[in-house]
């Protein structure tokens, strides 16, 4: 396993990360499995683990807690808030109102008395940067987190946190979590530059591209993956993003046999290859799953290799432009962008 330093901290972290999205029914993991999961994961030189307080409805930060019960000092701890938890409209955003309740759920769930690093989901465009880091500055200073960051923000809303973070004098966010993977290249374009600009940690999410990097997913094959299952038109192959992504994989995996890769070694070791890059999360749902992904902590790609995966997806290229998370709110309502 390599580590490298998470943004300016000084905080020594795995180059492959431990996320937690399937404890519970999202995967249908059961506690014996995660903490199997979590046991194997820490062996094999794993020393973050992810979760959020959405995940199966807190469900996975409490099998989390379960299973690092007695150990929790070994651990750099992260949870996110901010998507909605239930249907009372202010369960949810970057309020300071919601982020003080919400952090004592998520503590509670975990059973510690603090997280490493508490992140905000998603951009709240209804709340302004001032409440939502002032909020995150007094739990910092209270002892409750010891860090926080942002997930899958624009580029521009990473500037913007940044800038109010020194206007008002508070705490600034250290780390970002984008999606990224050599299907889903675009925040190479802006949010990349962004954060090594500002020394922020990158934690990357999706690395396999939902399974499609897994190499379950090829010509000719029916595609059974469980995401597949809950989310059938990001694998319908009749839609030309989908076809693209397809043609890719083939192509890529032609790369890895070349190589003398697996798929996933392939598609871990090219997201961790990144200067910008700190650690891959990595989502299994069993310890099968989990060794298969271990297997790629030391992957190191050639010069050749990468950039034989530039010829088949250009740098800063999205295949699936519409699946994107940091959109501006306005290219996604019309009210937004009409007077």
């Amino acid at each position: 396993m390599q580590y490298r330093t998470l943004g300016r901290t000084g905080v020594q972290v795995s180059s492959l990360a431990l996320g937690a999205m399937n404890f519970g029914e999202i995967g249908r993991t059961t506690q014996d499995e995660a903490t199997a999961i979590v046991d194997a994961a820490l062996e094999g030189g794993i020393n973050i683990i992810d979760t959020a307080d959405m995940y199966s409805g807190g469900e996975s930060e409490e099998m989390v807690g379960k299973a690092i019960a007695g150990r929790r000092d070994d651990i750099v701890l992260a949870t996110k808030a901010s998507m909605p938890m239930g249907d009372e409209r202010n369960h949810q955003g970057g309020s300071r109102r919601w982020l003080v309740t919400e952090l004592d759920n998520s503590l509670r769930r975990l059973g510690v008395d603090h997280v490493d690093l508490y992140q905000i989901h998603r951009w709240d465009p209804s709340t302004s940067d001032e409440e939502t880091l002032s909020a995150l500055t007094d739990l910092q200073r209270a002892g409750k987190i010891r860090y926080f960051g942002s997930s899958t923000f624009p580029a521009y809303r990473l500037v913007q946190a940044q800038w109010a973070a020194r206007e008002y004098h508070l705490s600034r966010y250290v780390t970002e979590q984008p999606s990224y993977s050599i299907l889903q290249r675009g925040i190479e374009t802006h949010v990349l530059p962004v954060t090594e600009q500002y020394g922020l940690g990158v934690l990357v999410w999706s690395p396999l591209a939902s399974g499609w990097l897994s190499g379950a997913i090829r010509e000719g094959r029916e595609i059974t993956t469980s995401r597949s299952v809950f989310m059938p038109e990001r694998f319908d192959t009749a839609i030309p993003s989908n076809r693209a992504r397809l043609d890719a994989v083939e192509r890529l995996a032609e790369v890895a046999d070349e190589a003398g890769l697996t798929m996933i070694q392939l598609a871990l070791g090219f997201v961790t290859a990144h200067p910008a890059v700190t650690s891959a999360l990595i989502g299994p749902r069993t310890p099968d799953h989990l060794h298969a992904q271990l297997a790629a902590a030391d992957t190191v790609l050639s010069a050749d290799v990468l950039d034989a995966i530039d010829t088949i997806v250009a740098p800063g290229t999205d295949l699936a432009a519409h699946e994107k998370y940091d959109t501006p709110p306005a290219l996604l309502d019309p009210s937004l962008r009409r007077r």
